[in-house]
């Protein structure tokens, strides 16, 4: 039995004010622009290499297991509750209040660390034009230039907003060029006559059989295309400020088709050109197959293009995140400064906090951990400190993603009328893709947990098989368990102090 929206829907402040504090300039481009900045790292089609011609198979799985219903999910709630926040927004519609910001604080903890990882890649780019400088310089020194890269963002997210998407979107154009000179690079090598370094169309690969065929035994290259499939939902953390509605399923589908293309064609690409003797799944392999087949200029002009891409990516990062932040504040669950906006009506104080919180992570992970390292080299030591820090926020926006599969369910019953006058599908559909996504998004965590990142850390105290699966657990399962797991009872004590904090008087939210 449904019950009408009126007594179930407790309501946020931020939805009611939000819209008249921030600024509507959004299109439907530009949505595509966030979507695919934020979701296709185009470095995964170089790390998907270590599973030969089966790495399509996986996409293929991937795409169907986890991307499109993740996309027909956050279509239908976005339609349904536009509202800023994405799935803060939604997961307190389903299941109240602290949810929300439970939910919400696994979905921006990860992009506040991430932000720390477009940096490296950065770097490995730039390393691969200039290998006599910026190759060489000691793991320090490129903290130091990573926090600088980290600075620059919050310093152009705080920017009018219209101004700074426009320089997103035209580094957003010639990320695709790039892409398309490495899918060009990969047919110029076949034209001149070379034999492709892995054959792409080895169909035996895919066999249950193979070494790296599609079954469960090989489930962690399933886990690594899901990582590569995360955050479909992150545009609609800016919900208020679309144009136009019908922006949100523009956003979805096209956005979809090109992430999917991509990930295809590059990996094609970079299986034909680069040798598949570890080469091939190096973060710099895009531009090594372009300067193979396409000569040294053309790669370095593709590693600096992606190069200026994953720095911009890290303003993406910044804006789009800052607006959970934003919310919290104006909601009171975080203190009411985090909801104040500058002069060009974007919420500086969230992006600023942020800022300080990933170059205090590069710090940690960079300056502080490698110099007080010991008889451990500095460079192997921020490994594993970047490693699982990174591991563990995935294993957090995974959950996340758990819980958005889970939110369309309640609310459909909780809101059917609302649900019926958006309705993108027949119901079965949602409960399919949730089904089917919530575990895809599972299995994420899962494999993150018994795969370890490096061969610097071991996780070979125990292992159980589960299905042809194998799950294994040791040094890298408790790190990586346990800074989630830290992290997650963080999200708690914020929760609580900000609560706290709502009972003193409210503060302006502008400058």
């Amino acid at each position: 039995m449904s019950t009408p929206d009126s007594t179930v829907d407790e309501g946020l402040l931020s939805e009611r004010v939000a819209g008249g504090m921030l600024p509507r300039v959004l299109t439907s481009f530009d949505m595509v622009a966030i979507f695919v900045a934020v979701v296709l790292f185009i470095t995964n089609a170089a790390v998907v290499q270590s599973a030969g011609p089966a790495a399509f198979g996986w996409w293929l799985l991937g795409f169907v297991a986890f991307l499109i219903p993740g996309a027909i999910v956050t279509g239908q709630l976005g339609r349904m509750f536009p509202g800023e926040g994405s799935i803060y927004l939604w997961t307190h519609k389903a299941f109240g209040r602290f949810w929300g910001f439970f939910a919400g604080f696994c979905a921006w903890w990860p992009g506040v660390l991430v932000m720390v990882a477009t940096g490296t890649v950065v770097l490995s780019y730039l390393g691969f034009v200039f290998p006599g400088s910026v190759g060489s310089w000691s793991v320090q020194t490129q903290g130091i230039v990573i926090i600088g890269f980290i600075l620059l963002s919050g310093v152009l997210a705080v920017q009018r907003f219209r101004l700074t998407q426009n320089a997103v979107n035209v580094v957003f154009v010639l990320y695709g060029l790039a892409i398309a000179l490495v899918f060009v690079a990969g047919i110029v090598h076949l034209a001149k006559g070379n034999a492709a370094a892995t054959d792409p169309f080895d169909f035996g690969a895919y066999a249950p059989g193979a070494e790296h065929g599609v079954n469960l035994s090989n489930w962690t290259f399933f886990g690594l295309v899901i990582l590569a499939l995360l955050g479909v939902e992150v545009p609609l953390n800016m919900g208020v400020e679309i144009r136009d509605s019908k922006a949100i399923t523009r956003y979805l589908v096209w956005g979809s088709l090109a992430v999917m293309a991509a990930y295809l064609l590059a990996t094609w690409a970079v299986m034909v050109t680069v040798p598949g003797d570890g080469r091939s799944a190096q973060v710099t392999a895009l531009a090594a197959a372009v300067s193979s087949a396409l000569g040294s200029f053309a790669g370095k002009l593709v590693a600096l293009i992606l190069a200026a891409f994953f720095l911009f990516i890290t303003v993406v990062y910044n804006y789009s995140f800052a607006r959970l932040v934003f919310v919290s504040g104006l909601d009171r669950a975080l203190p009411a400064a985090m909801a104040r906006v500058n002069r060009n009506k974007v919420p500086s104080n969230a992006v600023w906090v942020q800022t300080a919180v990933a170059v205090l992570f590069t710090l940690l992970a960079f300056i502080v951990f490698p110099s007080a390292s010991g008889g451990d080299s500095a460079l192997n030591t921020q490994t594993k400190v970047y490693d699982v820090l990174q591991a563990a926020v995935t294993v957090i926006w995974c959950l996340s993603m758990v819980v958005l599969f889970v939110d369309v369910l309640i609310i459909i019953r909780k809101f059917l009328p609302r649900f019926e006058a958006a309705r993108l599908a027949h119901p079965v559909v949602f409960y399919a893709c949730s089904v089917i996504g919530g575990l895809a998004a599972l299995v994420g965590i899962v494999s993150t947990l018994s795969g370890s990142w490096t061969p610097l850390i071991a996780n070979d105290s125990g292992s159980v098989s589960l299905g042809g699966a194998t799950i294994n657990w040791g040094t890298w399962f408790y790190l990586v368990g346990g800074i989630a797991v830290a992290s997650l009872l963080v999200a708690v004590g914020l929760y609580a102090v900000g609560r706290r904090a709502s009972r003193a008087p409210a503060a302006a939210v502008a400058d």
